[in-house]
């Protein structure tokens, strides 16, 4: 049997490429990951600061909420193009966001009880779990979130330069 050396060294050449491109995907990958872990963890701190700002309080769920809630944001732009209505987009993440507070108060305040909000005594509300009156509060959280979220991904992450379409 006779095993010639250019198809050695072709086999050499392939395993390491093999294991250079595996790691260059791993590496991308933890990339995307702790991008995202920033991301959330800056959301879900600044919507857990705002709680404790606006009613001196929160709870532990509200910072998954709020990063759950502030990627979405930024994902506005990886799901539509640059030129949708901005307007459009603070709709859309005002929805989420209004679904996740509803959502999360649905599993904390009433499957687990814990009762960390109740907006029962308010008009309009659904369940006790969200109301028009927050929803007024969240739209401009929305559009910040969503500007916010552009600007770190440009700044520190080296993604696209954000432009907005305002009509």
């Amino acid at each position: 049997m006779t095993i010639r050396v250019s198809s050695l060294v072709t086999a050499h050449e392939i395993i390491n490429t093999l294991c250079f491109r595996k790691q260059v995907i791993q590496t991308h990958n933890i990339k995307i990951f702790i991008k995202y872990l920033i991301l959330f963890l800056l959301g879900g701190y600044t919507y857990y600061g705002i709680e404790i700002l606006w009613r001196g309080y929160s709870h532990y769920s509200m910072i998954i909420c709020g990063g759950i809630c502030f990627i979405y944001a930024g994902l506005q732009n990886e799901q539509v193009e640059w030129d949708y209505p901005f307007w459009k987009q603070v709709l859309r993440v005002e929805a989420f966001i209004l679904s996740a507070e509803f959502i999360t108060g649905c599993i904390v305040n009433l499957w687990l009880g814990l009762n960390v909000w109740d907006y029962s005594d308010l008009p309009g509300n659904i369940l006790g779990q969200t109301c028009p009156q927050f929803a007024l509060l969240f739209l401009p959280l929305s559009a910040i979130a969503i500007i916010v979220d552009d600007f770190i991904r440009w700044k520190w992450f080296g993604e696209e330069k954000p432009r907005y379409k305002w009509r």
